[in-house]
Order: C-alpha cells, then sequence, then structure tokens
C-alpha cells in the first residue's frame, strides 16, 4: 500500500468556503476560454475582492486544473516543453545580441562562455530531471519542485525570487522586441529604407511600444496557456526558418558596407552617414574577431563593456530551460515530457549559436559588430526573415515568461505561503486561468520595463535565473547526500557530482557577472527566509522538508563518531532522564531540568502500567503526539521516551538502559518526590505562567482525557517500597540520582522580581551519617557541580550560592573547652575554600554553629541503624529502640528546623542523598522514606542527589 501524498497538490479540485460556511467544490478547466460575455469583467471583479465575500479554504495549494487531473493535461514533449524552451533560449539573444557578444569578447571567448553557460544549465536540468522523474511533478513548475524539497520556507523564498525572475525575462524579452521593430520600422529603419519617415524613437516612444506589445501578451496570457503551447509549435518553425535564412545569408552573401543605425549615437551624428564593412568569408576577419577586444555599449550611454558585462547578456538570452518545467501543469507525462523535452532544446540551441557564433566571426569586421546590434538586417537575403525572427522570438519568450511566473504567482498563493496578502491570487481563478496572478505579473513587467536598456536589464535578469537554478541544484544536492531511499530519480544522468557543479558554477557567475545584484538577491532570499520562517502560514506545511533528512544523516554520523570510551571528566555534562507521572503537576520540575541539563541530553519519560498482550493497541503510540506537543508549549529541549511495563519499578529500569542512543544515554535520573501531597494542575490555573488551553477538550482515541490527574492518593502507580527500590535500582546500574521535593512552589519568574529569593543552598553533608569528610566525597561535589550549573543559567545568575560547612569536630568546640589532643586540627574551611578556588566556583562558605553538638546525638553511628523499622521481640530491647527511635526524630527534627532557619531567602536547596539501607524492603524502605519526608518537610524546593562517579576537574 502506497503512503499518501500529503503534501500533494492535485488531490482534487478547488474547495472554497461560501457565504455560510460550506465547501463548495468548483470544477475548472484549462480548455474553456477565459474571455466570455460579460464573465470576463465579473470575474475581474471578485479577483480584487468586489462582489465576494469567501474565505481562502486553509487546505493548502490546490493545482488549477479540473477535478480531472488527467482531463486538463493535454501537452506532450514538442508542443509543451521543447518548444516553449528552444524559443526561450533564443530569445532576444539569437538575432540581437550574438554579434555584441562576438564582437567584444572574441570568437574563442565567446564559445567559452557558450561552453560554461550550457555547462551549468546541463548540470542544473540534470537537478530538474532528476526531481521531475522522482515523483508527480504538478502545477507551479520550479517552484513546486523547490518547496517540496527544501521546505516551505525556502521554497518560499526560492519561489518568490524565481516569479520575479520570469517576471524581469518577460520584460527583458518585450524590450527586446521593441528594439527589432524600431530598427526595422523607425525612421531610415531596414525595412523603411533610408531617409524615409518610419515609427517615432525615443525612450518614452519605446517604453509605448512595450506597453503595447505587454497588453498582447495580456490578452493571450487571459485567453488561455494551452493557446500559447499550441502556437508555439508554429513560432518555433518561423524562427527555424528566419534562423536557416541568416545561415544561408552568411554563406552566400559578399562584402558590403552596412549602416549603422541612427540609434547609435555614439559614432552616428545624424548629418553624415557611418558604415562598417562586411566582408564576408575571409580568415582575416576571422583573426580579428579571435581575440577580446572589449569596447562600449552604445545601448547603455556609452557603458564600458567587460567579461561580466557579455557573459551577463550572454547567459540572459539562455535561461529558458525552466519553460517547459513552468508548464508542468499541463504536460501529461511531467517526467518523461521535462527531461525529454529540455535536454533536446538545450542541445539543439547550443549547436545554433556555436553556428551563428562562428560564421558571424569569420564574416563580419569588429567595428560592425559592436556598433551594429541587428546587423544580421541588411546582409540577409531576405530582411523581413530577420524581422520576423526576432519579433517572433523575442515576443514568444515574453509570452513564455509571462505565463510561467503567473503559474508561480498562483502556486505561492494556494500553498498559502503569503497568508492573507496573495488571497485574492485565488479568488481571481477562472476556470483554470489565473486572472489575478497574469494582471499582477503583467503590471509588474510594466514596472520592469521603465529601466529601458536592454543590457542592464538582462544582468538583473542572468542573477535572479542563477539564484533559482542555484537553489534547484541545492535540493538535488541535499537529497543525494541525505541518502533518503525515496529518492530514485529515473534519470540515470544525475550524481551528486553535477549538482555540486552545477551549484558552485551558479554561485561563481551570479558574482562574476553583477557582485552587486548577487549579494542583494541573496540577502534578499534569506530575509525572505527569516520572515516566512517566523510569518508564513505554510511553514507547518506537511511536504517533507530536506532539512529533516540532512539532520537524520549528519546526526548519525556523528552518534557513531561518539565513542563513550573516550569520554573524560573534563567534558563531563548532565544526561538527564526525568520521570514524569503527570505533566500537569510537573511543569515547574520539567523546566528546572531542562535549565541543569547544561546542553546535555534531557529526556522526558513516562511509563504506563499494564501488560501490552491485554491491549489491542499501544496506548503510548497516540500519546506521543501529544507529549511533543507539551515540549512545544514549554519551550524545553527534550526527548520523549514512553513506555508500557508491568510496575513503573520495571519501566525505570527498561528506561535507564533503553533510553537515548550510542554514547548520548542519561547518566542522572531525576525522579519525584514520594509524598502525601494532592497534585494541582498548572495548565488550568490561571494565576500560573504554565497556563494554557491546549490540553483542553483533548482525548486519547480510547476516548480518555489527555494527562488526567489523580484525585486521592489511592489512585498513584507506585508505592512507597516500589519508590526507594526505584533509587536502589537506579544506584546499582551505576546512574546519578535526584530526588526533587517542592517544587510545585517554584515560580522562576518571581525569581528576579522578588528581593527576598538570593540565595542557591548547597548542604555537602550526610544528615543521616554525618562526617568530616562529606564535603569531599563524590557526592557532594556533584552536588556542587548541578548547584554551579543551576547559577550558570539566564534567571538563575542573579541568585548567590551558598554552600554550609557542618562539622563534628573542631579544635576547640562551642562551649570553649580546649581539645585535649596536642596534634594541631586543620578546620575544613581552608580545604573547603581551595576545592572551591581550584573548581572554578564562585560561592560563599557558610559555617554552621554548634553543629558537632546536634549531631552528638547519633554518637558517631547512622541514623538507619539506629532506626527501628519494626517492634522488637525482647521486652528488654523495646524500651531501649524507643528511646533511640525518639532520639533520631529528636534530631531530624532540629536537622529540618535548621535546614528551615537558614532558607528564609533560600530559591532552591541541594541536599545530601543517604544510600537506601540494605534489608529486607518492606520493612526497611518505608522507614527510610519517612526520614527523608521528615528531613526535607516545609522547606523551599530541594533536590536530594546522590552521586556515583567523579563529574569536576580541576585540570585544563
Amino acid at each position: 500500500m502506497l503512503a499518501p501524498e500529503i503534501g500533494s497538490t492535485n488531490d482534487g479540485p478547488v474547495s472554497v468556503l461560501s457565504d455560510t460556511g460550506t465547501p463548495v467544490v468548483t470544477t475548472v478547466n484549462e480548455k474553456a476560454p477565459l474571455i466570455s460575455k460579460r464573465r470576463f469583467f465579473s470575474s475581474l471583479a471578485s479577483a480584487f475582492g468586489f462582489g465576494s465575500n469567501s474565505n481562502l479554504s486553509s487546505v493548502g495549494y490546490v493545482e488549477f486544473g479540473a477535478s480531472n487531473v488527467e482531463s486538463g493535461r493535454t501537452l506532450g514533449t514538442f508542443a509543451g516543453v521543447f518548444s516553449p524552451v528552444a524559443l526561450s533560449m533564443f530569445s532576444a539573444l539569437l538575432f540581437l545580441r550574438v554579434g555584441f557578444i562576438v564582437g567584444n569578447a572574441g570568437l574563442w571567448v565567446t564559445l567559452l562562455q557558450f561552453v560554461i553557460a550550457y555547462g551549468i544549465l546541463l548540470f542544473t536540468v540534470a537537478s530538474v530531471c532528476a526531481v521531475a522523474t522522482n515523483g508527480a511533478v504538478e502545477g507551479g513548475g520550479a517552484y513546486f519542485m523547490i518547496s517540496r524539497t527544501l521546505g516551505p520556507e525556502f521554497g518560499g523564498s526560492i519561489g518568490t525570487l524565481f516569479f520575479f525572475a520570469n517576471i524581469v525575462s518577460s520584460a527583458l524579452y518585450i524590450t527586446g522586441c521593441t528594439e527589432g521593430i524600431v530598427e526595422n520600422f523607425g525612421t531610415s529603419g531596414y525595412l523603411v529604407g533610408e531617409g524615409n519617415i518610419g515609427l517615432p524613437d525615443g525612450r518614452w516612444w519605446r517604453f509605448l511600444y512595450c506597453s503595447f506589445l505587454n497588453v498582447i501578451s495580456l490578452v493571450v496570457c487571459l485567453i488561455g496557456a494551452e493557446m500559447f503551447a499550441k502556437t508555439s509549435v508554429v513560432v518555433l518553425g518561423v524562427v527555424c526558418i528566419s534562423l536557416l535564412s541568416v545561415i544561408i545569408s552568411f554563406c552566400i552573401h559578399g562584402p558590403m558596407m552596412v549602416l549603422i543605425p541612427e540609434a547609435n549615437t555614439l559614432i552616428q551624428n545624424g548629418s553624415v552617414p557611418v558604415y562598417r564593412n562586411y566582408t564576408g568569408f575571409q580568415l582575416d576577419t576571422l583573426k580579428a574577431n579571435w581575440h577580446q577586444q572589449y569596447s562600449v555599449d552604445y545601448s547603455s550611454d556609452g557603458k564600458v563593456v567587460d567579461f561580466a558585462t557579455v557573459f551577463g547578456v550572454l547567459f540572459s538570452g539562455v535561461t529558458g530551460i525552466m519553460a517547459g518545467a513552468n508548464m508542468s501543469g499541463e504536460l501529461r507525462d511531467p517526467a518523461r515530457n521535462i527531461p525529454r523535452g529540455t535536454l533536446s532544446a538545450v542541445a539543439f540551441t547550443f549547436l545554433c549559436y556555436v553556428a551563428v557564433s562562428f560564421l558571424t566571426a569569420a564574416t563580419s569586421s569588429p567595428g560592425l559588430l559592436q556598433n551594429d546590434f541587428i546587423f544580421m538586417m541588411p546582409i540577409n537575403i531576405w530582411p523581413p526573415f530577420v524581422a520576423l525572427g526576432i519579433l517572433m522570438a523575442t515576443f514568444s519568450a515574453s509570452l513564455s515568461n509571462l505565463i510561467g511566473s503567473s503559474r508561480v504567482l498562483e502556486a505561492l498563493a494556494k500553498d498559502n505561503v503569503f497568508g492573507f496578502i496573495l488571497q485574492f491570487v485565488v479568488k481571481g481563478t477562472w476556470r483554470g486561468n489565473p486572472v489575478a496572478a497574469v494582471l499582477v505579473s503583467w503590471v509588474l513587467v510594466e514596472l520592469i520595463m521603465l529601466i529601458g536598456s536592454l543590457n542592464t536589464i538582462a544582468q538583473i535578469n542572468s542573477v535572479l535565473f542563477l539564484l533559482s537554478y542555484l537553489a534547484t541544484n541545492l535540493a538535488c544536492l541535499g537529497l543525494e547526500m541525505a541518502s533518503a531511499p525515496n529518492f530514485r530519480p529515473s534519470f540515470k544522468y544525475f550524481t551528486w557530482h553535477t549538482a555540486f557543479v552545477g551549484l558552485i558554477g551558479t554561485l561563481v557567475m551570479m558574482f562574476l557577472i553583477n557582485s552587486v545584484y548577487a549579494s542583494t538577491a541573496i540577502v534578499l532570499c534569506l530575509v525572505l527566509v527569516i520572515i516566512l520562517h517566523l510569518f508564513s502560514p505554510s511553514r507547518e506545511a506537511h511536504w517533507g522538508s530536506i532539512s529533516q533528512a540532512l539532520i537524520f544523516h549528519q546526526v548519525r554520523k556523528y552518534l557513531l563518531l561518539l565513542d563513550s570510551r573516550k569520554d573524560h571528566v573534563k567534558f563531563w555534562r548532565p544526561q538527564m532522564l526525568l520521570l514524569v507521572g503527570n505533566p500537569r503537576s510537573s511543569c515547574p520540575l520539567i523546566q528546572f531540568v531542562n535549565d541543569l541539563k547544561k546542553g546535555g541530553l534531557y529526556v522526558l519519560g513516562h511509563i504506563k502500567v499494564g501488560q501490552l498482550s491485554d491491549i489491542e493497541v499501544d496506548p503510548t503510540l497516540d500519546e506521543y503526539a501529544h507529549w511533543l506537543t507539551l515540549i512545544d508549549c514549554l519551550k524545553v529541549k527534550a526527548f520523549i521516551e514512553l513506555t508500557v511495563a508491568h510496575s513503573v519499578r520495571e519501566g525505570l529500569q527498561h528506561m535507564i538502559r533503553m533510553s537515548g542512543l550510542g554514547a548520548m544515554k542519561p547518566n542522572t535520573i531525576v525522579l519525584g518526590f514520594f509524598d502525601e501531597e494532592l497534585p494541582c494542575d498548572f495548565f488550568e490555573d490561571s494565576g500560573s505562567s504554565y497556563s494554557t488551553d491546549v490540553f483542553r477538550n483533548v482525548y486519547t482515541n480510547s476516548g480518555r482525557s489527555v494527562f488526567t490527574l489523580r484525585s486521592s492518593a489511592s489512585e498513584k502507580a507506585l508505592g512507597a517500597i516500589e519508590y526507594v527500590g526505584m533509587v536502589t535500582d537506579t544506584l546499582k546500574m551505576r546512574r546519578n540520582v535526584c530526588l526533587c521535593r517542592h517544587f510545585h512552589n517554584l515560580d522562576k519568574k518571581l525569581i528576579a522580581k522578588s528581593l527576598s529569593m538570593k540565595f542557591i543552598d548547597v548542604w555537602p553533608v550526610n544528615f543521616f551519617q554525618p562526617d568530616d569528610e562529606d564535603p569531599f566525597d563524590t557526592t557532594s561535589l556533584f552536588m556542587l557541580q548541578l548547584a554551579c550549573i543551576i547559577n550558570m543559567v539566564p534567571g538563575w545568575k542573579n541568585l548567590h550560592l551558598r554552600v554550609f560547612l557542618c562539622e563534628n569536630n573542631r579544635q576547640q568546640d562551642d562551649t570553649g573547652t580546649n581539645d585535649s589532643s596536642s596534634v594541631p586540627f586543620r578546620s575544613n574551611v581552608h580545604r573547603l575554600r581551595q576545592l572551591l578556588q581550584m573548581l572554578r566556583i564562585a560561592a560563599t562558605i557558610q559555617e554552621v554553629p554548634g553543629w558537632g553538638q546536634q549531631a552528638a546525638v547519633l554518637q558517631g553511628g547512622s541514623v538507619l541503624e539506629q532506626m527501628s523499622p519494626h517492634p522488637r521481640r525482647h521486652r528488654a530491647d523495646s524500651f531501649k529502640n524507643e528511646q533511640l527511635d525518639n532520639a533520631v526524630r529528636v534530631y531530624l527534627l532540629s536537622v529540618n528546623q535548621l535546614l528551615r532557619q537558614h532558607s528564609e531567602q533560600t530559591v532552591a536547596s541541594f541536599l545530601y542523598l543517604p544510600v537506601p539501607p540494605h534489608g529486607e524492603e518492606a520493612a526497611v524502605y518505608p522507614t527510610y522514606l519517612q526520614l527523608l519526608t521528615e528531613l526535607t518537610a516545609d522547606l523551599p524546593p530541594t533536590v536530594l542527589v546522590h552521586g556515583v562517579s567523579a563529574v569536576t576537574s580541576t585540570t585544563l
């Protein structure tokens, strides 16, 4: 069974909402003419929002065409691809600028430039063919290919620039067509005759002619693209006949003097006619045109010509390789038509250009080529052939680009890339023809034509097309590098080498043509990427982004390079696994651990108690998406691990063993505290900073509400014995342990606002069995590391770190009596200060007065040893054990009071977590948990920590 094409755009007819909110399906037909009686004017009104209040459907881009997709696809390889591509690549260059290029760059540089240009085009065509033969290509052509590969942001950005490239190209070809008209039908034009009055010439007259031709293009586009496609075959035939006449004329025409046109005001003064030589075939002429001899461009007010200028003009004339791809919505079989038609058109036009360049260099003097761009007219056996070829080639190329730009704009609008800004484009579609898109494109072409100079427009055009080619090569290179299994193009001549060479070639040529235009285009592209990433409604579109495939490929590669055997304590970082029962009541703790991870791995684990054999579907599959939504809401950088196990304890063992990948596995397990407090719902608390309605009235497939809170202690998924057993299991598996209590009281936003919250406290002493060496053992160093990390995080930086030193033995105790020992005693204060300096931890050491007397109650023993887990059998021991229990409880009460006394301005405390005692779990574990509960009662947010390995280093 094939997976559904979620990102497809050809999945049905266009659907819009009526005034009543009911979807209305409209069927459109590309073959039906747009201009039909009064409907044309009503469509114009609806295009700009008049007379229609329908809202744009949010389903995304639906292909302009019919509900039956195949019925709107009528074009084959020759009419749909070869003809548009060949005409676009001939355009204004073939008859108007070959002489300019050869006369300035010389024949060998001209041939080199054609090889470079066509090399770039050939590699780009390989990329286009690879994408076209890897899946269904729909409306939008190059934009569709790029956006469905690079994602909405890059696709929308490149698509926008590609739209403008087609606009500029259309203006370029209309300007070329106008130049041909004026040179032939203007005053003293070639077809009017010397001294005869023809069409008036001048900057604004030429703009008027351009506008007239643009209006004709508009009318043809409004009638429909299929009409153009069918007539393009006839137009190509006329252009080929004109080209054949030029080649024959070069071969049979003898030497003659050619009159320089009046438009060349640099050498033509209007009183004395100026002529230049046409020599016919001569070796001396070929030698004269062999080398570079750059002059000035008379059509650009005498601007000096150089290699970049010539290449910009040349490349602008051969940028039509996407003309066939732009018609992808009308092609019967795009995967077959696009490669065959594009490659054959590229080969055909290349041979024609090489032949014309050689004949031009062998027959025309450099002076003629540099000063008369339309020299082919007077030497032709019948001059109207050239005039017809110029008009047909340039006008058809302009029309092709205008149609292409409207299709790209329509695709951008239907993809909802720019949201409501382009809604009128979708509303303005009539019977498959994007009226509004055509009108917008037409207006922009008018504006570009104000530039006037063909050669200036040509450089802008070249840079924009090169950028779109660069993106196409980049998309295919990314697909190849990502090794995506579904990237299997049937076009066998594509490799990552062709995409890479095409990418580098386009990038270099962009800056070679015009570094200012190239830099501006790239900056504009990046700005559009950022804007679309932040604001575009389509950024969540499920098209499949190449970035995800590349990230996966690189992450896998580097995870294999990450070797756990090479771990060093200098580069240790916390890799946290936080076990979460219900995120509704754990938001502050989830946020706290996110701050504590210091760029390390962070995994949120959740265990569902049950047996997979007793249920039909794994419940974690349904809940996983909700947990990912939770990560987005809390804005934490974490992974999600869900599992089903017989018990929470067994599930934690699975989590510890299986979470992470390779050397990135959790080294620190964080658990909430086991107590009798009822959880609070931070999502529903309006005063909470975690308040959200994202999970309100959201249910799983089984009908249960997402993240349901328990209402009583009896609903707990685990008991006290199992909870302490989880701590024991974690230590057995050589993982650090953190037990977090009272974190429902933590409000991170109040830390910076409240003047009473000043400290982060560390108590490096095992209160269950205090010893003077406690501040220097592994657990205490781990506590210091965690406290230092949290103190480095924004929001916690303004707090001061305090380390409390509890010493049992001193040279002089609090009563003032001197130690009878003659051995000098060195206080731990000095040792601890030295340690903090070596660890580069900025903290204040605070000694706890009277601690020696307080700890003397234990008589050097352990709290756990002196506590009675159950009544003694012998009466003689019963009274003694009861006294010990009471003494221990009094001791813990005094310790708790000590902690509370020093925690009035404390935001978070780190305490030493003793190892759970050995013995019968049912007997010792509840007592152990009760002692921890009494120790940490009524404290600020507290982390009980036990470390199992070194985490600090004093070396570089």
